[in-house]
C-alpha cells in the first residue's frame, strides 16, 4: 500500500550527503529525481524522497511522525544507526531488542526528522 514518503530537507545537498550514506547499509541506492527531490529505492520496496518543501518555507518535523526503515538482520540495524551516527545523526536509542521479537535502533537526521531501523523476528 504504501509507495513512498517524503522527508524535507533545509540543506538539500548536505541532506543527500547524509542520506545516501545511511541508506547504503539497506541497499538503497538514489533512484528518480531533480533539482528538489531525491529518491532512495531498495529492493521495489517504497521510496524515500528527500525534498527541498515545495511551498518554500523551511523543513520542520512532526512530533509523533517517524519513518521506519525494515532491514535484513540486527547486524544491518547495528550498521546503519552506527552509519546515521558517523554522518551527523542524533541518537534516540541505540540497537537493541525493544520487545521480543523487535529489534530496532532510533535516531534524527540533520533536520530533525526521527527514523527507526528494525529487524522484526
Amino acid at each position: 500500500m504504501l509507495g513512498y514518503v517524503t522527508i524535507g530537507a533545509n540543506d538539500f545537498a548536505r541532506a543527500l550527503e547524509f542520506y545516501d550514506k545511511v541508506l547504503a547499509g539497506l541497499g538503497a541506492q538514489r533512484g528518480m529525481g531533480g533539482e528538489r527531490v531525491q529518491g532512495y529505492v531498495a529492493d521495489g520496496g517504497p521510496m524515500i524522497m528527500i525534498c527541498k518543501p515545495f511551498d518554500g518555507e523551511a523543513a520542520t518535523h512532526g512530533n509523533g511522525t517517524m519513518f521506519a526503515l525494515a532491514a535484513p538482520s540486527r547486524e544491518v540495524v547495528d550498521k546503519v544507526h552506527a552509519d546515521a551516527l558517523a554522518a551527523g545523526a542524533k541518537d534516540e536509542g541505540a540497537a537493541g531488542e525493544r520487545m521480543p521479537g523487535f529489534y530496532a535502533a532510533y535516531f534524527r537526521d540533520l533536520d530533525g526528522n526521527k527514523l527507526c531501523v528494525f529487524k522484526m523476528g
